[in-house]
């Protein structure tokens, strides 16, 4: 095979591979690539007030109903909410003890993250 026979093979083979299909992964896929929905936001303010709704304030206004827990908004301004994701994935731990400790899925993960970046300002 002469060498423009075998560059054309070696492009033939590699589109092939691009066309072939892809394995599924059980690891989740960045936030705000293909695995996040248009409904990840709403999913992730149904938990945050789930889990969250009892200390924090978890909307866009309104005071946390424990003075001590600081309003996901402002939390979502101080941590871009993707630097949060592996604290989200080892478990939530804080200083006061009133805190349960939380460890999300992946899937949570992400609707957790797609609500935080809702309530980004800054």
């Amino acid at each position: 095979m002469s060498l423009s026979r075998t560059v054309i093979a070696a492009l033939i083979l590699a589109c092939a591979g691009c066309a072939a299909p892809q394995a599924v992964e059980s690891v989740p896929r960045p936030v705000g690539g293909p695995a996040t929905t248009p409904h990840a936001a709403e999913r992730g303010m149904a938990m945050a007030a789930a889990k969250c709704g009892g200390c924090h304030a978890v909307g866009p206004t309104g005071d946390s109903p424990l003075a001590a827990a600081p309003p996901l908004r402002d939390i979502a301004n101080l941590y871009p909410p993707t630097q949060l994701q592996e604290a989200f994935a080892e478990g939530v731990v804080t200083g006061h003890a009133a805190m349960p400790e939380f460890e999300f899925q992946p899937d949570e993960i992400n609707d957790l993250i797609a609500w935080l970046e809702t309530l980004r300002t800054e």
